[in-house]
C-alpha cells in the first residue's frame, strides 16, 4: 500500500465550507491508481476563519480520508523539525508539499527557507529512508504580483528549490519538483488572491498528479474538472 500525505500551509489545510485539493487528490487517486492506497497525517481538521484555529471539520464533503499535515501560517520553518516525526508515525511513503509562500511572507528569505527545505528533506529521510517526495513552487499570488520585492524572492526561492531537488534527487528516496499549475490565474482559481477556489483546487491537484505521472507512473493524467 503506498501512503501518502500532503504537508502545507492555508492553501493545503483549507478553511471550513471547501473541498480542498487534498480531496481532488483523493478523488484521483481512487479512479486512477492502479493499486491500494492510503492518505495519512497526523491532523485532520480544517481552519476555521472565526476562531481562528485549525477545529472545524465542516468540509463541503467529508466523506473522503481527510488526514494531513498541514496548518494555516505554517512553512518549511514549521513543518521541518514535525516532518520526521509525521513520517514515522504515519508511515508516509510519498509527501505531497506545497510550502514556502507564509515563509518568504514573514518568517525567512528565500535563502533561508531553501535552508530549511534541505532540513525538511533530511528530517524526512532520517524517519523513512525510501520517502519519495513531490516538492511544489510558490504558485502566483496577489502579494507575488502586487509587490516587486517579494515577487523576486519568490522567483529566486522557487529557483533556489528547484536546486535543492536537484542535488538532494536520490534513486531510493526520489524527489520531484512539480509544474506550477497550468493557466493558473489569481482572478480565477482563488477566492482572495492566494487561497485556491474549486477551480484552484483542481489546478493544485493535477500540478502534484501530473508529477507523480510523468515522473514515476503513478496514476494517470488529471482530467480537469473532476468533480
Amino acid at each position: 500500500m503506498l501512503r501518502f500525505m500532503p504537508v502545507g500551509d492555508s492553501m493545503t489545510i483549507g478553511s471550513a465550507g471547501e473541498h480542498t485539493w487534498r480531496y481532488r487528490m483523493w478523488q484521483h487517486l481512487r479512479d486512477t491508481y492502479d493499486g491500494p492506497f492510503a492518505v495519512v497525517g497526523p491532523r485532520d481538521t480544517l481552519h476555521d476563519k472565526a476562531a481562528d484555529a485549525p477545529t472545524s471539520y465542516e468540509y463541503a464533503d467529508p466523506d473522503f480520508p481527510r488526514a494531513h499535515l498541514a496548518g494555516w501560517g505554517e512553512g518549511w520553518l514549521h513543518m521541518a523539525p514535525l516532518i520526521g516525526e509525521a513520517v514515522r508515525s504515519c508511515r508516509a511513503d510519498v509527501l505531497l508539499v506545497s510550502l514556502g509562500l507564509i515563509d518568504l511572507g514573514f518568517y525567512t528569505n528565500a535563502e533561508q527557507t531553501a535552508e530549511n527545505v534541505r532540513a525538511f528533506v533530511t528530517e524526512a529521510r532520517t524517519a523513512n529512508p525510501r520517502v519519495r517526495m513531490v516538492l511544489l513552487p510558490v504558485i502566483p499570488n496577489v502579494r507575488a504580483q502586487d509587490d516587486p520585492p517579494f515577487g523576486a524572492q519568490v522567483t529566486l526561492f522557487n529557483e533556489l528549490l528547484a536546486k535543492a531537488v536537484a542535488d538532494l534527487d536520490e534513486p531510493r528516496s526520489p524527489l520531484l519538483l512539480a509544474s506550477p499549475p497550468k493557466s493558473y490565474d489569481i482572478n480565477f482559481d482563488t477566492y482572495d488572491g492566494t487561497h485556491p477556489n474549486a477551480s484552484g483546487e483542481h489546478r493544485i491537484a493535477g500540478a502534484f498528479a501530473e508529477a507523480m505521472y510523468q515522473g514515476w507512473d503513478v496514476g494517470e493524467p488529471y482530467l480537469a474538472g473532476t468533480a
